[in-house]
């Protein structure tokens, strides 16, 4: 609790004390990147119009879809710039998990010396086993005062509890074809296109390949039928995801993002 109290005391100031006239960067001092985004977004776009009982009829256990304006995290986006984050976390450790299907490895650094010096856009010939990649295995006691900012959709499942996975990631990034349980993904920063199959479509790919490699060598020579549902995500928006839906995502940018997990 004492180590909880003194991150907030850090983050607050820095989030609602800043000298008059001074603006964060733009895309909050986070490299931009070249990676293309989809010719056609195919994933379903829903508003602050869409209610619970909506949700739960079209959604929730049958497709995924791209949420707008349900919720306002400006509070939290204005705490996740590179300049905050870095002085609120830079000497704590964070752990990063290899960006292939199944996660073997677990590399544990400081938050600064992942921003600084691992943080860079994918190697096209690198393998998902050697990529480092920073998302979930969030210690909640030391980046509780953070996630105390968020706000999550205001959308959920009966029966399941949230749970929150925060990551920072660079251009060329993502995670291959895996699926697991129910969750939303809101980008903070940055832009991170998914790919979506439904639990009775198997996707081809190969687990060790990076999504960049496998857009670069599978993708193209998909026919349109067995094409995924895909779409960029830009800050502010949500996708949701049903149960065991295949997903792959690829980070456009280096992009700051967070899940809502519902197990």
């Amino acid at each position: 609790m004492a180590a909880a109290r003194r991150l907030l005391s850090l983050l607050l100031p820095l989030a609602w004390a800043r000298p008059a006239g001074c603006i964060d960067p733009p895309g909050g001092g986070w490299l931009a990147g070249a990676v293309p985004e989809e010719e056609r977004c195919t994933v379903e776009r829903a508003d602050a119009s869409l209610t619970y009982s909506l949700f739960l009829q079209r959604f929730a256990f049958s497709r995924p879809v791209i949420l707008r304006g349900v919720t306002d995290n400006s509070a939290f986006r204005a705490l996740c710039t590179r300049e905050k984050l870095l002085a609120a976390f830079g000497a704590h450790p964070v752990r990063l998990s290899t960006a292939n299907t199944y996660s073997y490895r677990k590399v544990d650094v400081p938050f600064q010396e992942y921003v600084e010096q691992l943080l860079e856009p994918q190697d096209l010939a690198k393998l998902g086993s050697d990529t480092l990649y920073f998302f979930g295995d969030n210690n909640f006691t030391e980046w509780g005062p953070l996630f105390q900012q968020y706000v999550p959709p205001p959308f959920g499942i009966p029966g399941t509890s949230p749970a929150y996975s925060f990551g920072i990631a660079g251009s060329g990034s993502g995670v291959p074809f895996h699926w697991h349980g129910p969750g939303f993904s809101e980008v903070i920063f940055g832009r991170k296109r998914w790919f979506l199959y439904p639990p009775d479509k198997t996707p081809h790919f190969h687990p060790n390949e990076t999504t960049l490699a496998w857009l670069h060598r599978t993708y193209p020579a998909l026919p349109w039928a067995e094409r995924p549902l895909e779409c960029t995500l830009r800050p502010g928006e949500v996708l949701y995801f049903p149960d065991r839906w295949w997903h792959a995502t690829l980070n456009l940018d280096t992009s700051v993002f967070i899940s809502t997990f519902l197990g």
